[in-house]
């Protein structure tokens, strides 16, 4: 039987009544789909849905096959073990108590017919790069992107015909992302996955656009999609400018035709005073010309409403393709000037030996497995661990913008928290450079904990980079977890325009050529090795 996923007239809004969907139609068939939108259009909401995490108001969802999904955050307890996040811990004790001789029916009854459960976990590890992975390790003692290989390989145990994953490469590395992409593409069922890994997007066979509340699908990888979307909008421009020339045209004909009426209206009352006809005869006349003065201007006022309602329509049909703007001439850094220089540096036992020179606006970045201590090398560099060892110089003012955006106060506005990082600066400034970001009118006082993941990074970017004294070094960490493909692309507009040095933690390969890294620094076992890119 084929498996499928259907979504039919779906609708749910939250608690407090904002709506979310409103008669959502989608199908999944067998294959690989993408689903794609802007943060806050809806993807993880569909999805909790389409798992039973949330109840439609309206609506049916229709799933032909078991179903398995690995959400973006794995309920985690430090002292759970492996085999408890593959899902067969109960399993091996009653392996285990039969194999002790305790031949209970209660044991049975736990194993069934899954006696080889443990090997078949072991060869979904193994697949997954995990071939080492003793299954009584604490979950505790695993790194991020060792948890979520560990729950992949627990979901395919399983054997679903349709496997849902929301944003599976976050935290991987590219050794870990390798193997996901392994494991999706022998992926039999029905797979839809939520992800901005461009590499993980362009292994699918459809993408599925949640937009205003309605999704598009569109064969193809990602490249296809973008395709498709580019050719749309050309048409939409094209729209656009005719039915602009189309409501010029109806205006400036309004115009004349309303001097034309006015010229006789003049002539009308000339002929009204100097003639000798009846007065009667002379008002039929006057209430004709009216009439038909009237039903000529209303005909072009129409018109011209109708053109209005045309550009109105074709203006729908083009995307928000807002862009950041950074030029931020305080940050520039002179080409061979010594920015950071790092010799021997060591943390405990993350970091060990650590040597790095950075001169100028060079882009570098850090890369290398979970675990292996980029995020500690980040926090030394920035001055918020002490090294124990060796010795570092920063000679330029410096920010560091963690994973979690934790520098921003969620309980502040977007406005209130740019001002913790610039208090001299007067209102006007911070307004600019916060429409520099695309935070404009009312949004500027919006507060950070109702700001989407992309809004929350535009936001900690603005309050750093209009910080006082203004960074010559950015230093980022993970900067693309969580955000969607737009929010990625004005990412890479704002550091575009970025004039100081940039190091970088990121897995995303893509991301990092896109931005322009010149070099790269391999941390493994905490020791560092200088890379070209």
């Amino acid at each position: 039987m084929s498996t499928f996923l259907t979504v039919n007239d779906l609708a749910f809004a939250w608690p407090d009544g904002t709506p979310v969907f409103d008669g959502l139609e989608f199908v999944a068939s067998d294959g690989h789909t993408a689903l794609v939108g802007d943060n806050g259009a809806g993807k993880s909401t569909l999805l909790r849905l389409v798992v039973g995490e949330l109840t439609p108001s309206r609506g049916s969802i229709t799933v032909e096959g078991h179903l398995e999904y690995l959400p973006q955050e794995l309920p985690l307890r430090l002292d759970d073990r492996v085999d408890g996040l593959l899902g067969i811990a109960k399993q091996r004790e009653a392996l285990r108590a039969i194999e002790s001789g305790d031949a209970s029916e209660a044991n049975f009854a736990v194993v069934g017919e899954d006696w080889d459960l443990e090997e078949r976990a072991r060869a979904h590890l193994d697949r997954l790069g995990l071939s080492t992975l003793d299954l009584d390790r604490t979950v505790g003692s695993l790194s991020g992107g060792e948890s979520m290989l560990v729950g992949l390989a627990g979901r395919l145990l399983r054997q679903p015909k349709v496997l849902v994953l929301d944003e599976p490469t976050n935290n991987l590395d590219i050794d870990a992302r390798a193997s996901l992409y392994r494991a999706v593409d022998e992926f039999g069922g029905t797979l839809l996955i939520i992800s901005h890994d461009r590499q993980l997007l362009e292994r699918v066979g459809a993408v599925a656009e949640l937009r205003g509340g309605r999704i598009r699908t569109f064969e193809g990888n990602y490249s296809s999609y973008e395709e498709a979307i580019a050719v749309e909008q050309e048409a939409a421009q094209r729209m656009v400018r005719v039915a602009k020339a189309d409501m010029n045209k109806q205006k400036q004909e309004l115009i004349e035709t309303q001097v034309k009426l006015a010229r006789r209206k003049r002539y009308a009352q000339k002929m009204w005073d100097n003639t000798r006809e009846p007065r009667a005869v002379m008002k039929l006349r006057k209430r004709s010309a009216q009439v038909s003065a009237g039903k000529l201007k209303i005909d072009k006022q129409t018109d011209l409403a109708d053109a209005k309602d045309r550009l109105d329509e074709a203006e729908d049909r083009l995307r928000d393709d807002a862009e950041i703007r950074v030029d931020l001439p305080e940050t520039e850094v002179p080409a061979g000037r010594d920015v950071l220089s790092a010799r021997g540096l060591g943390f405990g036992d993350i970091i060990r030996d650590v040597d790095l020179l950075v001169r100028g606006p060079e882009r570098i970045a850090i890369t290398g497995p979970n675990g292996a201590g980029k995020t500690t090398l980040l926090r030394l560099i920035a001055g918020q661990l002490g090294p124990d060892a060796g010795i570092m110089k920063l000679t330029v003012p410096a920010h560091y913008l963690p994973q979690r955006l934790e520098i921003l106060k969620p309980e502040l506005s977007v406005f209130d928290n740019v001002r913790r990082f610039a208090p001299e600066a007067d209102d006007t400034l911070i307004r600019t450079r916060l429409a520099r970001f695309l935070f404009r009118t009312t949004k500027v006082h919006q507060v950070v904990s109702t700001l989407s993941g992309g809004e929350r990074l535009r936001a900690a970017l603005a309050a750093v980079l209009s910080a006082e004294p203004a960074p010559q070094l950015l230093m980022l960490d993970e900067p693309t977890n969580n955000l969607d493909m737009t929010s990625v692309r004005q990412l890479r507009q704002a550091l575009s325009g970025y004039r100081g040095a940039l190091i970088v933690v990121s897995h995303d390969t893509a991301f990092l050529d896109a931005i322009g890294v010149t070099r790269r620094l391999r941390v493994e076992r905490g020791r560092g090795v200088v890379e070209t890119p």
